[in-house]
């Protein structure tokens, strides 16, 4: 598992790209420079690791694209030692770039696969996540809650009530709301109260749909 003084060289370039499509968070910037994006790819993918383009890693899921990670952990505000949830853990990528930001995640994966590929893959990276486990992500973790913000990666088709109580008040929710197929909106909520919460909609994306019904 290499990471080279190229891969190094073509993180720095994705990082002008992120920049110049708007993406301004130096501890964001500095995450994505720092995570080794080709190896939570299959080694088939490598040479397009650093294109900001989304690829497909195995049960019909995807690695998002750099700009979506970027943007959507942008949007979450993480300081060092925030506890964060992640919905939807996918190939562990996003999971590495909140660690490297210096966030606590906790991860819900609802696909078994990727479940137990990522499990493995991240601890070899030195990535150590707080929680990770496999289950239903509308449900949240409200053993743990509450969460200083919390990340959906898939499209939702309404915002799971859960996942707005595991909010403290101040955190931020982030996810992208709509139908399976359609392109989604991303949303941000802003727990204001405890029955409060600031509304924004920003902007269009297309993620894979979120599953729920895994006990």
């Amino acid at each position: 598992m290499k990471d080279t003084a190229k891969h190094q060289g073509l993180r720095n370039q994705l990082v002008s790209v992120l920049q110049q499509k708007g993406i301004t968070d130096k501890n964001v910037l500095e995450a994505i420079k720092k995570v080794p994006r080709h190896l939570f790819l299959n080694s088939s993918f490598e040479d397009y690791a650093y294109q900001d383009k989304a690829f497909p890693i195995g049960a019909g899921q995807t690695i998002s694209q750099p700009y979506t990670v970027a943007y959507q952990s942008q949007l979450l505000e993480v300081q060092k030692d925030h506890k964060v949830l992640e919905i939807g853990t996918g190939s562990g990528y996003q999971t590495a770039v909140l660690f490297a930001m210096g966030a606590k995640v906790y991860s819900i994966e609802r696909q078994s696969e990727l479940f137990k590929s990522t499990s493995v893959l991240l601890p070899k990276l030195g990535i150590r996540p707080k929680h990770l486990t496999f289950g239903d992500g509308y449900k949240g973790l409200p053993n743990f809650a509450p969460f200083d913000s919390i990340i959906v990666t898939a499209g939702a088709p309404l915002i799971p009530k859960p996942l707005m109580a595991q909010l403290k008040i101040g955190g931020r929710l982030v996810i992208p709301v709509g139908g399976d197929g359609e392109v989604q909106i991303m949303n941000l909520l802003i727990r204001k109260t405890e029955t409060q919460f600031e509304k924004h909609e920003l902007g269009e994306f297309r993620f894979v749909p979120l599953l729920e019904n895994k006990n």
